[in-house]
């Protein structure tokens, strides 16, 4: 996480959730996850926009945060596969809230585009 040494008792709850959730692919690999357990691979193609690299990043620190859990199988080659931990299935309301609301604002906006 940041730099910021208060402990989470200090912080505004809601700057705690959002600390939790920042990025700009967890939100996007957490909503993916909500009713599927999905291998990386698939989660790429569910995001086409991220590097291997940063979505490799945040899906560690959603592991570490406790919200995605991650199973490796021995195999070859490897397979990896993500799916909500039981916190990490708490976010649900929350996430679906954020899809809803980013459905009204792309089509308010768009409303907004056609009328002008």
């Amino acid at each position: 996480m940041g730099a910021d040494k208060r402990n989470d008792f200090e912080k505004c709850p809601v700057e705690t959730t959002l600390e939790l959730i920042d990025g700009k692919w967890k939100g996007v690999a957490l909503f993916h996850l909500l009713d599927n357990t999905l291998r990386f691979s698939e989660l790429r193609r569910l995001a086409p926009a991220v590097t291997q690299r940063v979505l490799t990043k945040q899906l560690r620190e959603l592991e570490a945060d406790g919200l995605v859990i991650r199973t490796v199988y021995a195999e070859v080659p490897p397979r990896v596969e993500y799916r909500l931990s039981p916190l990490g299935e708490t976010l649900r309301p929350i996430i679906v809230a954020l899809r809803n609301w980013g459905i009204a604002y792309q089509e308010r906006k768009l409303g907004e585009r056609d009328a002008a």
